[in-house]
């Protein structure tokens, strides 16, 4: 793969450069590697022999890995590097000294350290280095040895005690929040050292985490938990504080109202044939609705029963009252808002399309600069004869053919 050039577009690359080494594999490091890469900079992803697990993680696949891998891992080399071979691992470690201004983990707890890749360690060689550990449970604490995926977070961080119904169980957000914020996180935690290096000249090792993160998203209703001692319980598709702030079902669909203040109140009770809830004391403001809440929702689902979702969404929009449908997932990426913004992005040289980076300059968003890449494509050009030491693995075996082909 070339090195980084300016976008076609004319999008800027901010990070052209910079050179960054992902010890990472699932989603949360990927994901940071990967905006990393939109963005300009030079991603080599190590990987084991048999490849990161999320190439297999299919069906669906799609140009000969799942289609979760090839959404997390565009504009990156691969090299394969068995980390017990001595001589692969000093390779990859004069990798990373000679060139990285940036090192990504998310490895097994405690092996980082054994294998001497650890940022302390990498630090002391190479003072400039920024690098960024990605964890479980952080860095400190009785389970920061623990491995952690996604739901567990969720499940662990309270997330899922707050998503669903009231009473039925628990259920984790079907997005991968958790490991997708992590990722961000960590990406900002590394420009903020990237920040800093500018002026002192040194790295430093920065902390991200599943667990942080998972409290992260829950700390609007954490300060409530706080204030009032209280578990808010989960509120499907409203929320403990606002009201009305839900999901209603129609005749032919689902639409979700914010009416999340007075005025919207009442311009919503005459949307749907009450303006005289405006001056029931009951629903005056806000806190009276909550406490009404079972009430006032309870005629509320039965009034939007009466229509259609289109007929719901004409007459709420023309009162200014906030309305969205619940849209499939097709119908968000076939929608003219979404074409609008570009959002849907092909990757160069396949015929695959993800979603690109949710952000632009000046108007233009960056946009894919190439293809995942094969299994080890890049071992040979980048770790040299220490990847055909005896006992490694052949890094050209899968250049021409990615893992998880079903």
């Amino acid at each position: 793969m070339p090195e980084p050039t300016a976008a076609s577009d004319g999008a800027p690359r901010p990070f052209e450069g910079l050179v960054v080494v992902e010890l990472g594999h699932s989603v949360a490091a990927p994901f940071a590697g990967q905006i990393l890469g939109e963005l300009g900079a030079t991603v080599i992803k190590v990987e084991k022999d048999d490849g990161d697990a999320a190439r297999k993680w299919g069906p669906p696949f799609a140009e000969g890995a799942s289609t979760i891998f090839q959404a997390l891992n565009r504009n990156k080399q691969s090299v394969v590097c068995q980390l017990r071979d001595p001589a692969q691992l000093q390779a990859l470690r004069e990798l990373i000294l000679s060139r990285a201004d940036v090192v990504l983990q998310n490895l097994r707890p405690g092996q980082i350290e054994a294998l001497g890749l650890d940022g302390p360690a990498l630090l002391a060689a190479r003072p400039s280095l920024v690098y960024c550990n990605m964890g479980a449970f952080g860095r400190a604490g009785p389970l920061k040895g623990h491995p952690g995926y996604d739901p567990l977070m969720q499940a662990f961080g309270g997330i899922m005690s707050t998503t669903g119904e009231p009473g039925r169980p628990a259920v984790r957000v079907g997005a991968s929040i958790v490991d997708l914020g992590t990722g961000m996180w960590a990406v900002i935690g590394i420009l903020s050292a990237l920040w800093t290096r500018r002026e002192s000249g040194r790295g430093q090792v920065v902390d991200v985490s599943l667990f942080e993160t998972a409290t992260t998203w829950v700390s609007l209703i954490a300060s409530q938990v706080l204030a009032s001692g209280e578990s808010p319980g989960r509120h499907g598709s409203g929320t403990a504080s606002i009201v009305p702030y839900k999901g209603y079902a129609t005749r032919d669909g689902e639409i979700v109202v914010a009416a999340g203040s007075d005025a919207l109140f009442r311009a919503l009770a005459r949307t749907v044939g009450h303006p005289e809830w405006a001056e029931d004391p009951r629903f005056a403001d806000n806190p009276s609705r909550v406490r009404n809440q079972k009430l006032l929702y309870g005629w509320l689902d039965e009034i939007f029963l009466q229509d259609d979702t289109g007929r719901w969404m004409e007459k709420l929009e023309a009162a200014g009252v906030p309305c969205s449908p619940v849209h499939e997932m097709d119908q968000v990426l076939a929608h003219p808002q979404t074409a609008a913004l570009g959002l849907v992005q092909r990757v160069p040289g396949t015929a695959m399309d993800v979603i690109g980076l949710p952000l632009s300059f000046d108007g233009l968003r960056p946009a894919p600069r190439a293809r995942p890449p094969a299994l080890g494509e890049h071992t040979d050009t980048l770790l040299g004869a220490a990847a055909r030491a005896p006992g490694g693995a052949d890094p050209q075996r899968s250049a021409g053919k990615q893992e998880g082909t079903p």
